[in-house]
């Protein structure tokens, strides 16, 4: 039996894309092995988002052909779409493939296995017009599980590659929504997490009204169902009836990561954000007064070409101002072909440095004072690991729980008395 093996850098779009990747080569054959054991066929599913992000790709690129000289190495993922020209440049690498016609993948690795020959296969993304269906061969063994219903990304921020990474808005039909997600709550999956490029855009480019909300009842229609979480939105794209529906049906994890970027008004209009800090407030305070255990996490980028240190302390009193319940913290990354790469005021690396340390000082404290809220209380939990005697799960509000227990409470959903703010999380009891 061939062997194969993967590597994912990136978001949670490119770890679901790896297992259906990985369903490809099962269908076909394949035993999928470790990354670092010997094997046929390296695919490194590889991000273009920062520079981090692509070092990190061409290490494991370069990690693939130590491991096994002549083994075929394929090379897919952002990185592939927007620089194959760079990844071409690594020896080794026999297959680059974009982030479109994936569904070829084995016969491409196959071919230039074969022919002792390199293929690229990486088209004009911006002309894609349809969603690539690949559906899941079979489920990953884990609790939660992915389930991508939309690529391409219309917003364009100034700082963003993605756009000319994913191409354009494509959304995948309902009946295939509910396919896979009944596949997965059959596989005995007890959460599953909607994922996307730009998700609040799902249906969009289709007109005639379809709408994530669409997309959300057509999930919870599908027997055995017991939870669903939704990936990163913008906030501009939540809908009333979005929210409605997550306050009426406690399936719907109580749990929006609402991107902010930037508590300054300038900087949000120089990064093409189309939202000012008092709408982004209004809408959250909105969502709040609807689902008050709702928990809201965020991203924000720090050094933005031209940032002052006034405008970022607008940021850090912003911030401070939300509450929010975790925050993804970001230096600002500049990337070759987005607008903001040939900004003036290129903020040096030390200081980057230093505002994304005092933003994630803030970041722990609010992470701290959420969890606390929530000492005293009982809720469930979806525990997905047990090590030691110590299980940990996620409530529906993302929050980690830890408590005393073993294997057999991996996959089971419980209650659970959060006693104290332990670790990144919760200490909870369950009563057994």
């Amino acid at each position: 039996m061939k062997r194969v093996a993967f590597a994912t850098l990136g978001c949670k779009v490119n770890q679901f894309e790896t297992e259906t990747l990985e369903g490809l080569f099962r269908e076909r054959g394949y035993e999928v092995v470790a990354f670092d054991r010997p094997a046929d066929v390296y695919v490194v599913n590889t991000c273009s988002v920062t520079h981090l992000g692509e070092r990190k790709s061409r290490q494991l690129i370069r990690r693939a052909t130590r491991t096994s000289p002549g083994a075929t190495v394929v090379v897919t993922g952002c990185y592939a779409q927007v620089s194959p020209g760079e990844v071409g440049a690594i020896d080794g690498v026999d297959v680059i493939v974009g982030t479109q016609d994936r569904r070829r993948i084995v016969d491409l690795a196959e071919e230039a296995a074969a022919g002792h020959r390199r293929i690229t296969a990486v088209g004009d993304i911006m002309a894609a017009s349809a969603f690539e269906d690949i559906p899941l061969f079979a489920a990953p063994g884990r609790t939660r599980a992915f389930l991508k219903i939309q690529e391409g990304c219309a917003n364009f921020c100034t700082y963003c590659i993605i756009p000319y990474a994913r191409g354009p808005l494509r959304s995948r039909p309902l009946g295939s929504i509910v396919r896979e997600a009944a596949k997965l709550a059959a596989a005995g999956f007890r959460e599953i997490v909607l994922t996307g490029i730009h998700l609040g855009a799902y249906g969009q480019e289709q007109g005639g009204g379809l709408t994530l909300t669409d997309a959300v009842q057509a999930v919870l229609s599908v027997p055995r169902v017991d939870r669903l979480r939704l990936g990163s939105l913008e906030s501009i794209e939540v809908s009333a009836g979005l929210v409605a529906l997550m306050g009426d049906d406690e399936r719907l994890c109580p749990h929006l990561h609402l991107p902010l970027q930037a508590g300054d008004d300038r900087i949000l209009a120089a990064m093409n954000r189309h939202y000012t800090t008092a709408r982004y407030r209004e809408l959250v305070e909105d969502i709040r007064s609807r689902v008050p255990d709702v928990a809201v996490t965020t991203d924000i980028i720090v050094g933005f070409p031209g940032e002052t240190a006034a405008e970022f302390a607008n940021t850090l009193a912003f911030a401070a101002g939300m509450g929010f319940a975790r925050i993804h913290v970001f230096p600002y990354s500049r990337r070759r072909g987005t607008p903001a790469a040939a900004l003036p005021g290129q903020v040096p690396e030390a200081e980057k440095k230093r505002r994304a340390a005092a933003l994630q000082a803030l970041a722990d404290r609010q992470a701290a004072a959420f969890h606390a809220r929530f000492v005293g209380r009982e809720t469930a939990v979806l525990f997905e690991t047990a090590v030691d005697g110590v299980a940990e799960g996620l409530t529906g509000n993302y929050m980690r729980v830890y408590a005393a227990g073993g294997p057999e409470l991996a996959g089971a959903i419980r209650p659970v008395r959060l006693a104290k703010v332990w670790r990144d999380g919760l200490w909870g009891e369950t009563g057994d």
